[in-house]
């Protein structure tokens, strides 16, 4: 009879162990098995080669390398904010993931405006990709948004070039153009002495057929071309206003800390990746793009006469020292690309 007492309650134990440890097991299951479901509004329109070459990039990646664990819904842009509330909107943790320009942060990020692109600094892409990646300016961008809740990520960095109606043959003609800009880029080129203000994306092609505006910049030749400007604006200026990281990915840091461990460290080093490729990819598809729209469509460069440059030049870098004034970070960053142009022989 103790025989099967003891043997009854051994048996006991098992069946609980067994029970306990399938419980533990499912639930572990089910945790790995969690999907994530983020809302992604672009500052990006749908037609905008960006949309399509980065956001759907990232998009893919994402849910490719988390197995389908995290899945990312797309919006156009304004199709649930504003562009410059989307930064507001991922900060307060209403949007998971957005893309931005960081002209559109100006009220928060003290280093906006750097990050931006001052005018007329880097005559190279890997000047300004090495600025970032190399001497820690993209550090500074994710400390100074940290205090906001989001996790920032340049997309690439790129020039940014403008297309008008009408060619520039003089500082005359430069005066006489209103300009489609944003960000520091609107200031600088509005003290330049051009009349330049700020439109949706959504707005810039109606804009530029109606004549309320006579040049606009959206990227570069790849924007543009996406844009379909040049059927309205037949003329490519050269050289670039600026070369900057002018896109940049933003995740609510409320978000990313609700992902499990594995599936946060996708998300970074997805978004690490993403600055390289993309900064590589767009200039080979740059120098594509505008060989087309020269080819067919009749486009020509316009490049500015050596008087219009050497102004603009003159009013660019009496701006840069406003950006400083922002903040300290503001003008450690600022003195930390002063001395790299000059190590370069630029200033």
């Amino acid at each position: 009879m103790k025989t099967f007492t003891s043997l009854r309650k051994k048996l006991t134990v098992l069946a609980s162990t067994i029970t306990l440890g399938l419980s533990v097991t499912l639930a572990g299951n089910a945790q790995a098995e969690e999907t994530f479901t983020w809302k992604v509004q672009s500052h990006w329109p749908g037609a905008s080669s960006s949309y399509t070459d980065s956001l759907e990039r990232i998009k893919r990646l994402l849910e490719e390398r988390s197995d389908g664990r995290l899945q990312l819904q797309l919006y156009e842009s304004g199709a649930l904010f504003k562009p410059k509330d989307t930064f507001n909107a991922v900060s307060r943790g209403i949007l998971e993931m957005g893309t931005i320009s960081p002209s559109y942060a100006q009220d928060k990020m003290t280093l906006a405006g750097i990050a931006s692109g001052l005018p007329f600094a880097f005559r190279n892409v890997w000047e300004a990709a090495y600025f970032h990646q190399g001497l820690g300016f993209e550090q500074m961008l994710q400390d100074e948004a940290a205090q906001f809740g989001v996790y920032w990520a340049t997309d690439k960095v790129f020039p940014t070039e403008m297309v008008v109606s009408r060619p520039i043959n003089s500082w005359e003609d430069f005066e006489s153009l209103k300009i489609r800009s944003s960000g520091v880029l609107q200031k600088f080129l509005t003290e330049a002495g051009a009349a330049a203000s700020y439109l949706p994306g959504g707005e810039l092609y109606s804009a530029l057929d109606s004549g309320i505006v006579d040049g606009a910049h959206w990227g570069a030749a790849q924007g543009a071309a996406s844009m379909g400007l040049y059927e309205v604006a037949k003329y490519h200026v050269q050289p670039a206003l600026n070369i900057a990281g002018t896109d940049v990915i933003i995740v609510s840091q409320k978000a990313l800390d609700e992902l499990p461990q594995d599936l946060q460290d996708i998300v970074k080093q997805t978004l690490d990746e993403q600055f390289w490729f993309r900064t590589n990819e767009y200039q080979y598809k740059e120098r594509v793009a505008l060989a087309n729209v020269i080819a067919n469509d009749g486009v020509q460069v316009n490049v500015l006469p050596d008087e219009v440059q050497a102004r603009l030049v003159q009013t660019a870098q009496s701006m840069w020292d406003a950006e400083g004034e922002r903040s300290e970070r503001a003008q450690q960053a600022l003195d930390l690309l002063k001395g790299y142009l000059a190590e370069l022989g630029y200033l």
